[in-house]
């Protein structure tokens, strides 16, 4: 089964929006076995999306539209799709009376006009109730294909692919199985991890591609299968991840979670341990922190963070011996192991991982070289820290600095 999604709006093509709204709905339509063969970003011109819809049908079953649905003039998706299928557009009642009470209970203006004709759909769809939004969802069904379209507001479109799109497609589809398996491995380059397992890649089954997905830092290996014996892919696929292991043993840091990142995995092993964590940064200026607080239910585990960006910060907020500072510099092992075993009292946490280094592009408060971070965890056991050069690239830097630090941190709170 494969599908293609069309996001629509000028904003996606100069760069003023990312398009995270393609990402969502690959994920969850792979999660039930449909295969995304292309996603295309088109302007907010007629022709455009026409020769788009015509080019995605003569190639896919299923086609997701995102964007173009508001109440604006500029918004022309709902009527130039009217056209595509030979259709006018017809007054919803049921949509109106969302409208007007999504309008009753948060909006305080006037319902104008212009946004009752977002109740107007065409004939020959079928309306997805949008409770978070005015711009319903529509289902369009020709020939045994499915065109699917949605708003272009990420929550609105997220809630009408789960609790809409995807149980209709799984009622409509028996799709396949698709599974896929991801290995964590640091410390190896592509290059170097693909000579290590060419014996291994060369002899997998033809029904398990392997891909190698190179980030900053650490390196993930992705096993892909898809067939309906759910249970006999996941035997064939956890085989080759058992031959695979040893020749990575060292290197080789665990499953990426089904859910997709690291951070998921340091989450649930604290949930199941009931351990805390605290996060001290500087260099990475929040962003360890900001990968656990994107996520729903971090307060469980994450007690807090701190991002002590200057030196002053450090010694005022975290206690940060002034005499450490002058003696090692604010780049050093002494002052990470400082920042995070003062950030695990602060904030009477189990484990607290801390941030220290030169980003660049130029030295600031240390004479340390740029690209050099210091990285340091602290537990109830103590602290330790490992010294870094990442480069002299600010963003590598940066994210290098960060894949580390979870790394780190993974590596010890497996340990129990």
């Amino acid at each position: 089964m494969l599908a293609e999604i069309i996001t629509i709006g000028d904003e996606l093509l100069i760069g003023q929006v990312v398009d995270t709204n393609s990402a969502f709905i690959a994920k969850q339509l792979n999660k039930i076995g449909v295969s995304v063969y292309q996603i295309t970003s088109i302007q907010d011109d007629k022709q455009h999306i026409l020769q788009a819809l015509a080019d995605a049908e003569s190639r896919v079953d299923i086609i997701i539209c995102t964007g173009g649905l508001g109440p604006t003039k500029d918004d022309i998706t709902k009527k130039t799709i009217a056209e595509y299928f030979d259709d006018i557009l017809v007054k919803n009642e049921a949509v109106l009376e969302n409208i007007e009470s999504i309008w009753k209970q948060h909006v305080r203006t006037q319902l104008l006009q212009v946004n009752r004709d977002q109740a107007l759909i065409p004939s020959k769809s079928k309306p997805l109730m949008n409770k978070l939004g005015t711009a319903p969802g529509m289902w369009i069904e020709r020939d045994e294909k499915v065109f699917i379209s949605l708003p272009g507001v990420p929550y609105e479109m997220q809630a009408l692919i789960d609790h809409h799109v995807v149980p209709k497609i799984k009622d409509k589809y028996n799709c396949p199985f698709i599974l896929h398996k991801t290995m964590i491995v640091y410390g190896l380059g592509e290059s170097a991890l693909a000579e290590r397992i060419e014996a291994w890649e060369d002899a997998l089954p033809k029904h398990i591609k392997l891909a190698y997905l190179p980030n900053l830092g650490k390196m993930r290996l992705r096993l892909s299968t898809k067939g309906f014996n759910e249970a006999q892919l996941r035997s064939d696929v956890q085989e080759q991840i058992d031959k695979v292991i040893p020749l990575i043993k060292t290197e080789y840091a665990g499953l990426e979670d089904e859910e997709g990142s690291v951070e998921v995995v340091i989450a649930k092993q604290l949930t199941k341990l009931g351990s805390t964590l605290a996060i001290a940064e500087s260099c990475t200026g929040g962003a360890v922190a900001e990968r656990f607080t994107t996520h729903p239910g971090a307060s469980a585990y994450f007690k807090g963070g701190l991002v002590t960006y200057a030196t002053d910060s450090k010694t005022n907020v975290l206690n940060v011996s002034k005499t450490d500072i002058e003696t090692y510099s604010v780049v050093s092992s002494q002052v990470a192991e400082s920042m995070a075993k003062n950030a695990r009292q602060i904030f009477q946490s189990d484990y607290a991982v801390a941030t220290t280094g030169n980003a660049g592009p130029t030295k600031g408060d240390s004479q340390a070289e740029v690209g050099t971070v210091f990285i340091a965890i602290a537990t109830k056991l103590g602290v330790y820290s490992q010294e870094f050069n990442f480069g002299n690239s600010r963003i590598k830097v940066i994210n290098k600095a960060v894949n580390k630090a979870l790394e780190m941190l993974q590596k010890e709170i497996f340990k129990n």
